[in-house]
């Protein structure tokens, strides 16, 4: 297990998109921790979901500040200008710097691939061009970037569970093809300016107040308004579903240890973030039929077959997804274990209480 090799506390920490799903949990995270830290959140608060609950995260954010020594500044801001990433360098001069804003979403990429790259490969770059020069005039600079990568990166990987070792050169999407380039300009800025780089690829993340467009939250707010839920590839997919509360935890802990040298000078390391245990889409939406039923977001005679249509493989997506977190658990003493039930669970009563 590498030793923690970075204090968070009285630390300036930068985090982008921190009105999305984890940013927001993440900053949250941090001020439960009880130290003295200055975290700049920054988002765009663009629309691609409803900004509404971006900016209920955001209140949550300012609620628990009132009750925490750390303090939060949010600014307004795309990190795809560059002036604008320059100046929250500039003026916050963050030590650590976390790299959530990204656009996501599988099948968005196939027909607005515009914003792929404006905000996952220029924004990133502009992210790492800051980086640099936060060592200019012998600054001390940022301490440790840690960035989002995407199980996506694996494709259609035919071997599971899925390592970092393996090959990542056969992504299937515009989406996974931006998370693989962020991996790789980050090791090459590792390599050509010596900042300290990890990268997480994150699992089919879930959770209260979660991302609209992903299956589990998509599929209540059909079902509740009585729409037909598709099921693709007939239901034959398995995917990874990791708990918000989980992924964090990862996060906090990787932001405290710097990876070492693996052996040519280079400090750079990714890691895998899932739950280990691939679930059955078909199973998948039976414990969220029931957990739904459960919390009373639908009533207990609700007709789940007449609102459940299986159809294939949609462009862009994989059969399987499944993490091998062995190297997390190894230099982290760490590894996701919450189960999809009480997660879903945990989603249902979050839903009910905000929408109903």
């Amino acid at each position: 297990m590498l030793e923690k090799n970075i204090s968070l506390s009285g630390k300036t920490i930068l985090v982008t998109g921190a009105a999305g799903f984890i940013g927001a949990n993440l900053v949250m995270a941090l001020l439960r921790t009880g130290e003295e830290l200055r975290i700049v959140g920054m988002d765009n608060l663009n629309d691609y979901y409803d900004v509404s609950l971006k900016e209920f995260r955001l209140r949550q954010i300012e609620e628990l500040q009132k009750e925490t020594r750390g303090s939060f500044a949010f600014l307004k801001g795309d990190i795809a200008d560059k002036a604008v990433v320059d100046e929250v360098f500039h003026t916050w001069k963050p030590q650590i710097v976390v790299n959530l804003a990204a656009q996501a979403g599988v099948r968005y990429s196939i027909t607005n691939p515009d914003a792929y790259i404006q905000s996952n490969v220029i924004g990133f770059y502009n992210i790492l061009e800051a980086c640099r020069h936060s060592y200019d005039n012998g600054a001390a600079g940022v301490e440790h970037l840690v960035y989002a990568s995407s199980s996506s990166v694996y494709g259609n990987n035919q071997k599971v569970p899925y390592s970092t070792e393996d090959q990542v050169d056969n992504p299937v999407s515009l989406y996974a093809a931006t998370k693989k380039s962020n991996e790789l300009f980050a090791h090459a800025y590792a390599k050509l300016y010596g900042i300290p780089a990890t990268g997480l690829r994150f699992f089919t993340v879930y959770g209260p107040a979660g991302r609209p467009d992903m299956a589990y939250f998509g599929f209540t707010n059909k079902l509740l308004a009585g729409e037909t839920i598709q099921i693709f590839n007939y239901g034959n997919c398995k995917r990874d579903f990791t708990y918000i509360e989980d992924i964090v935890t990862g996060v906090l802990e990787v932001m405290q240890r710097r990876p070492l040298s693996n052996g040519d000078g280079v400090r750079y390391k990714v890691y895998n973030i899932g739950n280990q245990q691939p679930e059955n889409l078909l199973d998948f939406v039976e414990i969220l039929e029931t957990e739904l039923k459960q919390a009373k977001v639908l009533p207990e005679d609700y007709d789940f077959e007449a609102h459940k249509e299986l159809v294939g493989m949609q462009p862009g997506d994989v059969e399987v997804t499944f993490a091998d977190v062995s190297e997390l658990e190894r230099d982290m003493g760490f590894k996701p274990a919450t189960s999809l039930r009480e997660g879903i669970r945990k989603f249902a009563r979050w839903y009910r209480e905000y929408y109903i």
